[in-house]
């Protein structure tokens, strides 16, 4: 039983590490970027103007986004080659938040399976080392066996779920990075005008 508690709390600390990935590509910013550029969206000429720095000023007063008002803040700069370059270097380190952890789930997924397969083994062994008595050893190695599939199955359940936000994780990110460069085509669009 030992042995299946082990294998379950390596699972659940891949499934948990895995899930922190996926927190991250799914919020790699304070604000949707879809929901800023569907607030800018039709806004042109002095009201986008007044759109942007009413949504600037919103931005900026609040510290959980502190890269949503830096990138906005960027787009405030008078010459456009600073600004230019003050957006690259948003969408670099944005790119750096939705990157950073991005191979969490493969390593979790290799090791949930690897665990379950350890443990697995090593409660055989465990019953096949039981001292031989009238068939001992075959009554211990068969009361082991249930202990050595549920560690297995404990991390191919775990190697599941990491397999699988991995996934999920990856086009999320996709999603994100082409909101991102809508959001900032449309600025470009409108700090221009």
């Amino acid at each position: 039983m030992l042995f299946v508690l082990g294998a379950a709390i390596v699972a659940l600390a891949c499934v948990v590490a895995s899930g922190r990935r996926l927190a991250s590509a799914v919020a790699p910013t304070g604000l949707d970027p879809r929901m800023l550029a569907k607030a800018l969206q039709g806004e042109v000429g002095e009201r986008g103007d007044a759109a942007f720095r009413s949504l600037r000023a919103v931005v900026a007063s609040d510290g959980r986004l502190q890269w949503d008002s830096e990138l906005l803040a960027a787009f405030d700069v008078a010459d456009e080659r600073q600004r230019g370059a003050l957006v690259n270097e948003q969408l670099l380190e944005l790119e750096g938040r939705l990157t950073r952890s991005s191979r969490v789930p493969r390593v979790c997924a290799s090791i949930a399976t690897s665990a379950g397969l350890l443990f697995g083994t090593l409660a055989l062994v465990q019953g096949l080392a039981a001292p031989d008595g009238e068939g001992g050893a075959v009554v211990a190695s068969q009361g082991a066996l249930p202990s050595a599939l549920a560690a297995v199955s404990l991390g191919i359940a775990g190697t599941a779920f990491c397999v699988a936000v991995h996934v999920r994780a990856g086009r999320i990110a996709t999603q994100r990075r082409a909101a991102i460069d809508d959001l900032v085509t449309l600025l470009q669009r409108l700090r221009s005008s």
